[in-house]
């Protein structure tokens, strides 16, 4: 994969023409975008950095789903 021109990919809880979470990963970065401006605000982490952010996601859902 080229760095400078990352692969892409949609978040697969997105529904047609929905605004949704893009996800691409470069050597050691993980790149966030929204499809409403793809070109706009790109959002960069480490890996350990999004999986612990992946990991408190899942824990607010889970909380949310026992209120």
């Amino acid at each position: 994969m080229n760095p400078m021109n990352p692969r892409w990919q949609k978040s697969s809880y997105c529904s047609e023409g929905a605004s949704c979470v893009h996800v691409a990963a470069t050597p050691g970065t993980i790149h966030l975008t929204e499809s409403g401006d793809p070109g706009g605000a790109i959002l960069k982490a480490t890996p350990a950095a999004f999986n612990a952010f992946l990991a408190l996601l899942t824990t607010l859902k889970k909380d949310t789903a026992r209120d």
